[in-house]
């Protein structure tokens, strides 16, 4: 049988000690055969020397027995240990059958046990009270019947306050005070030990699935982290190269020259589709030049952060965004508000990603029709991307995408478009506004603090 398990450690609430194993349960079997065969040798010794010689042998080695076997139990049932161990230890006083060296070491250690593995505090507390108490009233009877007896101890006078008998009574109390006192301190103080123990398991044992739940978190938000980015690209790639597609094969026979125009764009979309990826599956790979995610801590490695881009999409670049967008058939125009600001990786890369997954849902659910404004402003502590579209087949002519893009702002919803917007602006601070405008559209408005150092520059 092994040691049970420590019960938790909760402030304001008794902790009840557990049973130890079966080793301890064989060192305590262990260290009574040795007090019993230490006591045995002693009380032959003791009536060598004319002491308790009177009692009968079967008496004495009864009270060897009563004084060190149930220590054997001691961790178990201390308190009747502790119990047995005086009423014993008293017995063989009155019968002389005892001996003083080894039957004091086995009380005191039955005392101890009471202090340090009783199951409850107030229990403990009582049991040693009764002994302490019993063993001084019958100290302080013995003394006091003595007194009287000339013929005990007749080299002790009783005459004056502070008679030689009185200083030996007093001395036979100052002892005895060390003696349970010590046994008391240091059984309570094994306790106090063990729950000191106790406490910083639990407290290593917590801080260790919390660094495991912070490892798998970290995981997730990674992997939530390129998943996203995977969405953004391939969408917004996708889409072009759809409605390039669909434009080439509509115009092929009849005008070439554009035609060739948008396989040119889809040729260009590919391969930025193509570099990106790259990237992504770098950070994957642990590049050192991309940065990689150490996947046993969550955390990034390298050169570049674990929100840093695998590109280099940037608020910068939003115009060769509306520019490619506008090529791909979508009327779409900028306007830039503002003095432009160097603004932080998170932020640089977020605004981007929103302009491009906003611009993605209008060319995939606005219609054919749609018109599309893309607004930067930069405000005295804030830069606010604004992406609007007028959305007429959302309005009328296509009512299931309109459905669509209302589930796309749910953020409950399964898919990663507008709830990839509100991760993004979340993590840098900021706040995020989308839905239908009132005059017919969808829009889309992040707006992202910035640094004190921001602000300066």
């Amino acid at each position: 049988m092994s040691a049970t398990l420590a019960p938790p450690v909760v402030d304001g609430v008794e902790w009840i000690r557990p049973h130890p194993g079966r080793r301890a349960f064989r060192n305590d079997l262990v260290l009574a055969a040795v007090l019993a065969v230490a006591s045995a040798g002693s009380v032959v010794l003791y009536r060598r020397a004319g002491i308790g010689d009177d009692a009968p042998w079967w008496g004495s080695a009864l009270w060897v027995l009563g004084m060190t076997a149930p220590l054997a139990v001691r961790r178990r049932w201390p308190e009747a240990v502790a119990i047995a161990a005086s009423a014993t230890f008293i017995v063989g006083a009155m019968t002389e059958t005892m001996e003083l060296l080894f039957s004091n070491i086995a009380l005191f250690i039955a005392i101890y046990s009471v202090g340090a593995w009783s199951r409850s505090r107030s229990r403990a507390n009582i049991v040693r009270t009764v002994i302490v108490v019993s063993m001084f009233a019958w100290l302080f009877w013995g003394l006091i019947t003595y007194s009287a007896m000339q013929d005990y101890l007749p080299d002790l006078g009783r005459e004056g306050l502070l008679s030689p008998y009185v200083a030996y009574g007093l001395i036979n109390v100052l002892t005895n005070l060390l003696y349970f006192g010590g046994a008391w301190y240091f059984g309570d103080a094994a306790y106090r030990s063990a729950r000191a123990r106790a406490e910083l398991e639990q407290r290593t044992a917590e801080l260790a699935a919390e660094r495991e739940r912070t490892r798998v978190q970290a995981v997730a938000l990674e992997r939530l982290r390129i998943a996203r980015e995977l969405h953004d690209v391939v969408a917004h790639h996708v889409s072009v190269i759809g409605v390039q597609a669909g434009a080439a094969r509509r115009v092929l026979a009849k005008d070439p020259d554009a035609a060739a125009a948008a396989l040119s764009s889809i040729e260009s979309s590919a391969r930025d589709a193509v570099d990106e990826l790259h990237g992504l599956l770098g950070t994957l790979r642990g590049d050192a030049d991309t940065g990689s995610i150490d996947l046993a801590t969550g955390r990034a490695v390298g050169d570049g952060p674990a929100t840093a881009s695998t590109s280099t999409r940037c608020i910068d670049r939003i115009d060769d965004l509306v520019a490619e967008s506008a090529t791909s058939g979508l009327p779409v125009t900028l306007a830039i508000v503002g003095e432009p600001r160097a603004v932080s990786a998170v932020v640089d890369l977020s605004a981007y990603r929103i302009a491009q997954e906003a611009l993605t849902n209008v060319r995939k659910h606005a219609g054919s029709s749609a018109t599309a404004e893309v607004r930067v402003r930069w405000d005295d502590d804030a830069v606010e991307l604004e992406v609007t579209d007028t959305g007429t087949a959302t309005r009328s002519t296509t009512p299931a995408r309109t459905v669509d893009r209302t589930d796309r702002a749910d953020p409950t919803g399964g898919g990663l478009g507008l709830l990839g917007m509100r991760e993004r602006v979340a993590a840098a601070g900021g706040t995020l506004e989308t839905g239908p405008r009132a005059r017919g559209g969808y829009l889309v408005r992040a707006r992202f603090p910035l640094r004190r150092e921001e602000v300066r520059s």
